[in-house]
């Protein structure tokens, strides 16, 4: 297999090999505290720079009853706002992505806001004070960067670095893709929603152990070179070589077929799948020809919406194109599979019968996860659930006692 040039973290002799406990997956108040304390203020992916080309040009990304809006400027500039008119808090746009030729307009009462989210005014101007100072009632805005045309936001300051320190063990590999200049694809975008709580999909997700059971196209591709790694701050790399064996699966046959060398790629990702994880709950997915992104979107306690996009090379051949249309298949089968067994899990933190996991060291992605989460909040390392209502109330009292 190829030696991979990343800082990886080492999987211990000996560790706990358990998860988290079972009533953490389905207890209303630590649901409200994972809203607060960990999606809210960590970033999350809301779309490619390419998404919205030209001036005008928005997306939306709605998270646990906070709405941004992704635009961009007169300017060039791609900025962030809540999506919430300043007058009675409207959606100034409605929808997943779209257009404004200059202005936006509250379809609510008509004020009027500029590309740059500066307010150009209310309607019907006299009936307010004549000193009013439009100035005060631009959008309010989110902070967003930019990390090789990725978008990413977060709604609150939060315990992440800017995404040039903490994504820099994937830089030299989003360079090496020319990820800046991928193009929105055709296939999977929007919101798939699943009956269970996020963390079960995370889980399925964060380890390939199942790989060989579970995932026959994935065993068939690259199950044979198939790792999982583990990196400081949160980060993960899961790789998968293909070409090394003969396939079975018609699928497989066929993208090993049509796969088209990229000779500008680096030597470990010429024929390779790698997935670049994000605490807590996205990944971006790399292959020679197309790059996508997923993240889980908690809407409840029991609901969880699985969404992303998917991008093409901007020189995509024909040949390319069949390459990654079989990808596609290839990850909409094992989307199916993963959705299943997150079900199967989740269901099975209901349950009396539960203890706990036993984890095995190719799950060790799960365990570091698991442990990012009782980083964040103490609380979900108790084996016993506090008393609904006293949730908050124990997390904030073992931050207090944690070791400054």
């Amino acid at each position: 297999m190829t030696k991979l040039p990343y800082p990886t973290l080492p999987v211990p002799n000996r560790w706990d090999r358990r998860g988290l406990p079972g009533w953490t997956y389905h207890s209303p108040e630590l649901f409200e505290l994972e809203r607060s304390e960990l999606f809210l203020i960590h970033w999350q992916i809301v779309g490619h720079e390419n998404d919205i080309p030209a001036p005008g040009d928005w997306l939306t990304f709605d998270m646990l009853g906070e709405r941004a809006l992704i635009m961009r400027g007169r300017d060039g500039i791609v900025r962030a706002f809540h999506n919430l008119c300043r007058h009675r808090g409207a959606r100034v746009v409605d929808g997943a992505q779209g257009h404004c030729k200059g202005a936006l307009v509250c379809p609510f009462h008509g004020w009027v806001y500029n590309l740059d989210g500066s307010l150009r005014g209310p309607s019907r101007p006299e009936s307010f004070d004549d000193d009013m100072d439009r100035s005060e009632f631009g959008l309010k805005p989110i902070e967003l960067q930019n990390f090789h045309g990725f978008l990413l936001i977060r709604f609150k300051p939060g315990p992440q670095p800017d995404l040039a320190e903490l994504f820099a063990p994937y830089d030299a590999d989003f360079a090496a893709y020319r990820a800046d200049e991928i193009l929105p694809a055709s296939g999977w975008t929007g919101a798939t929603e699943l009956s269970v709580n996020w963390k079960s999909v995370r889980d399925v997700d964060n380890e390939g152990y199942h790989v060989a059971m579970a995932h026959p196209a994935l065993q068939d591709l690259y199950g044979r070179t198939y790792r999982d790694l583990q990196l400081a701050g949160g980060l993960s790399i899961s790789h998968g070589e293909f070409g090394d064996a003969p396939a079975r699966r018609w699928s497989v046959k066929e993208y090993l077929k049509h796969h088209e060398p990229q000779d500008w790629l680096p030597p470990h990702l010429k024929n390779s799948w790698t997935y670049y994880g994000l605490f807590p709950n996205a990944v971006f997915a790399f292959t020679p020809e197309s790059i996508q992104y997923y993240q889980e979107i908690p809407l409840d306690t029991g609901t969880t919406a699985l969404t992303g996009r998917i991008y093409r090379r901007p020189d995509e051949t024909r040949r390319m194109r069949i390459a990654r249309y079989l990808a596609y298949r290839i990850d909409r089968e094992t989307s199916e599979e993963d959705q299943q067994l997150s079900i199967w899990s989740n269901e099975s933190m209901a349950s009396d019968a539960f203890d706990a996991f036993h984890l095995s060291d190719l799950e060790y992605g799960v365990r570091c996860h698991h442990d990012g989460l009782r980083e964040v909040l103490p609380v979900m390392a108790l084996e016993e659930a506090p008393p609904e209502g006293r949730v908050g109330a124990e997390n904030a009292r073992l931050l207090e006692d944690k070791p400054k």
